[in-house]
């Protein structure tokens, strides 16, 4: 399993399969957030091992809905789809995606990671 470090924690891949499926583990310190994103051809489902998650969620040209996501719920994130997620403690979340990994248009970001512009990405 590869393990990648990020400013909101880390994540492992326990499996990738190319251009079929992604397997990950999101370990989400307590107070930290994902950048608010979407994806344009990346599909995923999200679920919460352990933990409470802030989740936000909204289409493109929409408001974002917010709610808890706890162990044992999950979202199913189809392209397009703007995203975000909080953990209120220190959560894992498991993430069964298209391969697309590097498919990620970030709107917003706490750790100034690059935002890029969405106008440049065709849906």
């Amino acid at each position: 399993m590869e393990r990648i470090d990020k400013p909101w924690g880390f994540e492992t891949h326990f499996a990738l399969v190319p251009g079929k499926y992604c397997g990950k583990t999101l370990h989400v310190d307590a107070g930290h957030a994902l950048s608010l994103q979407y994806h344009v051809r990346k599909e995923e489902t999200i679920a919460v091992q352990s933990g409470k998650l802030l989740f936000e969620v909204g289409t493109a040209d929409g408001s974002l809905e917010s709610f808890e996501l706890l162990p044992g719920e999950a979202v199913h994130l189809s392209p397009g789809t703007r995203h975000r997620m909080t953990a209120l403690v220190d959560t894992v979340v498991l993430e069964a995606s298209t391969t697309e990994l590097d498919d990620v248009v970030r709107i917003e970001d706490r750790y100034g990671r690059e935002i890029k512009d969405a106008s440049s990405r065709s849906m």
